[in-house]
Formats: structure tokens, C-alpha cells, sequence
């Protein structure tokens, strides 16, 4: 069982900066893609898929977030990151980490929102206000 704990969110201005983080216990060791996704506030919104990296530690984004936000892991720390630069207004969302050990669907952001991941944390908050 893995388990996932996000923290670092909080309120900032639009134009700030903010450093997501994801500590991971349990069998780490076996997960081939993880990420952040986050859910917008507001009806019919749908999850998206905000930055993944794979066990070989490629980085991918999705478009809205590309050149403003970037991921990493410390491995020895079992911990993810997610730091965010340039914050805009919608970016606000809960944010959550995210992890899977199967490899046949790839590790894109898009493709991992669709798809989904084994194992979620619970959130954590993120307001830009402008």
C-alpha cells in the first residue's frame, strides 16, 4: 500500500510563487508514474492532469502550466514537488498528488487524468487571487 500526503497550499497573489510537496510512504519503490492534478472549484469542472514524472524521472506538463511550473523528486526523501511560479487566478484548485505502477498507459498528464492512478492524497488547497 502506498500512501500520499500533500502539503504546501495556501492562499498567494497572482504573479507569486508557492512549492507543493508529496511525501510518500509505504511501496514506493514500485511506482512508475506519479504527478499532481487538481480539481477547480465550480460545477462541471473536471480533473486535470497538472505535471507527471516517471520512474526514469521524465517531466511532462499540461499546456496550461508549461514554463511556469515544475516538478521533481528527491528520492531519498520519498517526496515529490510541485513548484509553481507566475501564479494565475486559475490555477486555483485543490491539488492532489498522485501515484500508479502501471506502465502500459504511459505517464502523460492528460492521458493519466483520463485514465486515472492507484493511489491519491487527500489535497491540498491552492487560492490565487488577483
Amino acid at each position: 500500500q502506498v500512501q500520499l500526503v500533500e502539503s504546501g497550499g495556501g492562499s498567494e497573489q497572482a504573479g507569486g510563487s508557492l512549492r507543493l510537496s508529496c511525501a510518500a510512504s509505504g511501496y514506493t519503490y514500485s511506482m512508475y508514474c506519479m504527478g499532481w492534478f487538481r480539481l477547480a472549484p465550480g460545477p462541471g469542472k473536471k480533473r486535470e492532469g497538472v505535471a507527471t514524472i516517471d520512474r526514469a524521472g521524465r517531466a511532462r506538463y499540461a499546456d496550461s502550466v508549461k514554463g511556469r511550473f515544475t516538478i521533481s523528486q528527491d528520492n531519498a526523501k520519498n517526496t515529490m514537488y510541485l513548484q509553481m511560479n507566475s501564479l494565475k487566478p486559475e490555477d486555483t484548485a485543490m491539488y492532489y498528488c498522485a501515484a500508479d505502477q502501471d506502465e502500459w498507459v504511459g505517464c502523460a498528464p492528460a492521458s493519466r487524468a483520463a485514465y486515472g492512478m492507484d493511489h491519491w492524497g487527500k489535497g491540498t488547497l491552492v487560492t490565487i487571487s488577483s
